[in-house]
């Protein structure tokens, strides 16, 4: 239990968050403090050394006056930047030092009159002092004088442990802060994200038009929660078309299957009464219709799931139309007239003429007297047109006709259609072919379905 829940990979977003802030800020301040204690070293360390050169500077201009014995007192004075002021004559004796300024010269050095040297670092023999030393000659009655001045290192040292103490004190505070600041912020705001967890974990499936809260500020947790709202919308659109599908198709189904089972028990019964007119009449339609209809279910539902295997051949829809219009006078319900052109296209030749069968049945169905078969190229499309002379669509019903189990008539009466999935397979088809079908008024009357599919459509 102790290793999982030392695991990264099991710990929440807040907690990931506070250790990433913590970690980042820890970089961060230990790269910052390490530069600021630089700087704050280099900076006391050049103002010491500046302040040595600048006191052999003071040493030397009254050297040009006055002997080193004669030398102001104060110029040998030490205070927080100066450790020790020495002057040594040519044979490296010190005839002149700062109180408690070393015995022996700081450096041994032989320097000619007035150059100037930065011995840098200087310590003692066991730690006596630790000492930037500034060196300068200059030329006196009797000779060279060398003027060696020391800038302690003690007190910027200090200054700088000082610094880093309260830097390093100050690091854990300052980390604790930011840790419980970043964990508290975070969950302020997920916290919304949580009401919508929680939201959603209360939505059942029987209950989809419950819809998550969208918080006021529109930022990505408002985009998730609208982005939830419309999916779920979706799942409950979605779950109304399958329980009205599972509804009407048991609808469609009961009347075949009553049929053929009210015959099947007078048969039972009384065998002398299934003769060939029974059969011929009513359970071989029946059982046709009832056959047609799962044939169109099967149908509609591999196409749903993209199952339906298509053959991919040479097909001229010219053919095809005159073929369906051959059968509708051989029907001789309604007149036919038919305007083709060349059309050729790479599609499956069964699907598509069951497209234009639909079509021609669906237009032979509502039209008073004559159906009008068509199709021409236009630019890569062929378009395929079926027209009817019969009381027509109305404009709001038209993205509705291609929903399943959709009739326009109210009492669904066997007798005026088929099951209502005839333009349903229509759509279906044509989609997966690449094309669209559109209803349009015809110009004297009607309705008029066209259909579009890519000339020359290959997969």
């Amino acid at each position: 239990m102790i290793v999982e829940s030392l695991n990264p990979m099991r710990w929440s977003v807040r907690a990931k968050s506070a250790v990433a802030a913590a970690l980042v800020v820890s970089v961060s301040f230990a790269i910052a403090s390490g530069l600021l204690l630089l700087v704050l070293y280099r900076s006391l360390e050049t103002t010491a050394q500046d302040a040595a050169a600048s006191r052999a500077d003071q040493i030397c201009v009254q050297l040009e006056t006055d002997s080193p014995t004669e030398l102001d007192r104060s110029l040998l004075a030490t205070d927080s930047q100066i450790g020790a002021v020495q002057i040594v004559d040519a044979s490296g004796a010190v005839v002149a030092a700062s109180n408690g300024a070393p015995a022996q010269p700081l450096v041994k050095t032989s320097m000619t009159d007035g150059q100037l040297t930065d011995f840098g670092r200087v310590e003692g023999p066991e730690g006596a002092f630790d000492y930037w030393v500034s060196g300068r000659a200059t030329a006196v009655v009797g000779g060279t004088v060398t003027i060696l001045v020391g800038a302690d290192r003690e007190p910027v040292e200090s200054v700088v442990s000082r610094v880093a103490v309260l830097l390093a004190t100050g690091a854990p505070i300052l980390i604790a802060v930011v840790v419980v600041s970043t964990y508290r912020l975070v969950g302020a705001a997920l916290r919304p994200v949580e009401n919508i967890r929680g939201r959603v974990a209360a939505i059942s499936s029987t209950d989809l038009a419950e819809r998550v809260p969208v918080p006021d500020a529109r930022d990505e947790i408002a985009h998730l929660a609208t982005t939830m709202n419309e999916m779920l919308g979706r799942l409950e659109t979605g779950q109304a078309a399958q329980q009205r599908f599972i509804s009407d198709a048991s609808h469609e189904l009961r009347s075949p299957l009553a049929t053929i089972t009210t015959a099947l028990e007078i048969a039972a019964g009384r065998p002398d009464l299934i003769d060939k007119e029974l059969i011929d009449e009513s359970l071989l339609p029946e059982a046709r219709r009832m056959n047609q209809l799962i044939e169109d279910l099967l149908l509609l539902a591999r196409s749903d799931e993209n199952a339906v295997e298509r053959q991919r051949v040479d097909v001229d829809l010219d053919d095809l139309l005159l073929a369906e219009a051959g059968r509708l006078r051989r029907i001789g319900s309604v007149q036919t007239v038919v305007h083709v052109e060349p059309c050729r296209v790479v599609c499956d030749p069964a699907a598509l003429s069951r497209v234009i069968r639909n079509l021609v049945d669906n237009a032979a169905r509502h039209a008073s007297s004559t159906v009008t078969l068509s199709c021409h190229p236009d630019n890569d499309q062929a378009v395929i047109k079926v027209r009817d002379d019969g009381p027509g669509i109305p404009r709001h019903e038209r993205d509705r006709v291609f929903q399943r189990f959709v009739r326009l008539d109210t009492a669904r009466a066997r007798a005026s259609g088929g099951a209502g999935l005839g333009l349903s397979i229509v759509e279906q088809i044509v989609r997966v072919h690449g094309g669209t079908v559109a209803i349009a008024d015809a110009p004297r009357g009607g309705t008029i379905f066209s259909v579009t599919v890519p000339l020359g459509q290959q997969d």
